[in-house]
């Protein structure tokens, strides 16, 4: 275009001209974006197309004066910027175990509760046969304290993000420990039966609460599921220890409701513990990044009239990763817990074992387990996940084979062990699959819906069981633990191939 063309506007002088202070200064892509075009110098002379650049979501929804008309949601979904440099900058902003510092302590915290909780897990096998002396009650109803725990684990699950929100991690923690410690201590009061039931109702919503956020605060530190793993051994760590000891202090003739002095004190430490160590957590720069994509989601939903929260669990519980892993840990914990809660009683009354000598094999089992979290899923790590757990599963249900068609104490004992070490790995490995496949926005929710399920197939396999020992025997155990391993196979191989996230 000739000079001429300009004349009406700049003035053409062959030297510098004076207070020209060369052009406008750059002004980023997104900052555009959040002004009116009102702001920008070139914007007021209405050149035409060519002049003011690509049609854009804004162009196309201008006024004749100039003025931007506001966009609908989905147009301005489309007009974002595109997001692969942000990407990178979330990506290069990652906790681990040491960074930023306080998360040492908050991870030594989370491993005091997670003994506490192997302590609590194992220690139920161990002790139903006295449960069952002292108030005179058989298989079907000693197994309801499964029933209310899994109980406990749901009716937590759709208040855990609400609540996390408003009280903050911190907070939460501690509602979760004082939880636990108020089932405790109703349980070394040695109350009725019904309350040592409502007792563990108490005990599953807190431990509901800790594992949900907990597994989602590890899985997204790097190298998590070797963490991950790390915790969870020392889970098995607690259900090791916990049949020795309880089995010690019964046969002393301590009454079996004291061995939760034990638990009841970590817990309580616990509570000082965990509440100090997440302190400041939300402000850590990681959350932050987080939090921000939650409160875009939060805006897009609020466009479209429905509560924020509601459309988290709701997107979560209808995420294919969501259903499918809560199926898998449904089966995968009650497969766990059956075996840890019946295979004493299978030892003393279908193989004739001395009850003093064969609650010892539970703690085999566990330490099986604890060794598998240990070293194993340090190779499930580099091999892959997804083809460790199909390895893991396979091996474990041959070994419960041998230990239903093997008469021997010793050889069950042996094998139940190396089940625990084939099961140990399964958990944190699935864990980490899971976060991998869900979004970040939904990934507390979607944990807690399978965490909750994983304790309901605590709960509702090993009542089963109980039920079917009570009309046939023990040896039902085999086959329910078989059918679970199944299971769990089927839905292991039904979930989505892992991509790259897209958020």
């Amino acid at each position: 275009m000739s000079v001429q063309a300009f004349g009406a506007f700049i003035t053409h002088e062959s030297g510098p001209t004076p207070g020209l202070s060369g052009p406008a200064a750059v002004v980023h892509k997104d900052s555009i974006t959040s002004v009116t075009p009102a702001e920008h110098e070139f914007d007021e002379l209405q050149w035409g197309r060519r002049l003011n650049g690509p049609r854009t979501a804004s162009s196309r929804n201008a006024s004749p004066t100039g003025r931007a008309v506001p966009l609908t949601p989905d147009e301005l979904e489309r007009s974002q910027p595109a997001t692969p440099k942000r990407d990178h900058a979330v990506d290069a902003i990652v906790h681990s175990a040491s960074n930023p510092p306080r998360n040492r302590w908050r991870l030594a915290a989370s491993c005091v509760m997670f003994f506490v909780m192997g302590l609590n897990d194992a220690a139920t096998g161990a002790l139903i046969p006295y449960l069952e002396e002292e108030y005179s009650i058989g298989y079907a109803i000693v197994s309801l304290i499964f029933i209310t725990n899994a109980l406990g684990f749901i009716s937590v699950t759709p208040f855990i993000q609400r609540v996390e929100a408003r009280l903050g991690r911190s907070r939460c923690y501690l509602v979760a420990t004082a939880m636990m410690s108020a089932g405790y201590i109703a349980i070394v009061c040695t109350p009725p039966f019904p309350v040592v039931v409502l007792s563990f109702y108490f005990l599953g919503c807190g431990m509901g609460v800790f594992l949900a956020m907990t597994n989602t605060f590890i899985v997204n530190l790097v190298n998590g599921t070797v963490i991950l793993g790390f915790c969870h051994g020392l889970y098995g760590l607690g259900g090791i220890v916990s049949p020795l000891i309880a089995t010690n202090m019964v046969s002393s003739g301590i009454h079996w409701a004291y061995f939760y002095f034990i638990p009841l004190s970590l817990a309580v430490f616990s509570f000082f513990f965990m509440g100090w160590s997440f302190l400041g957590f939300e402000k850590d720069a990681a959350v932050q990044l987080l939090s921000s994509l939650q409160r875009t989601a939060s805006r897009q939903a609020t466009t479209r009239g429905e509560p924020t929260k509601k459309l988290v669990l709701r997107k979560a519980v209808r995420s294919k990763t969501t259903l499918l892993g809560a199926v898998f840990i449904f089966f995968y914990q009650g497969a766990e817990v059956a075996i840890s809660g019946w295979v004493i009683s299978y030892l003393i009354h279908y193989r004739r074992g001395d009850p003093s000598h064969v609650g010892n094999v539970t703690s085999g089992f566990w330490g099986g387990i604890t060794v598998g979290r240990f070293i194993l899923t340090h190779f499930a790590q580099k091999i892959g996940e997804k083809v460790a757990v199909v390895v893991l599963i396979i091996g474990a249900a041959v070994c419960q084979l041998l230990v239903w068609l093997v008469p021997n104490i010793v050889g069950n004992a042996v094998a139940e062990s190396i089940v625990g070490l084939f099961l140990g790995p399964i958990y944190p490995c699935a864990t980490a699959i899971f976060a991998r496949l869900l979004p970040r926005d939904i990934q507390i929710s979607s944990l807690s819906v399978v965490t909750s399920m994983g304790s309901s197939g605590g709960a509702l396999v090993p009542f089963i069981t109980g039920i079917l020992a009570q009309k046939l025997s023990t040896v039902v155990l085999h086959p329910v633990v078989l059918i679970s391993f199944g299971a769990m196979t089927m839905t292991w191989l039904l979930l989505p191939r892992i991509g790259k996230r897209a958020e």
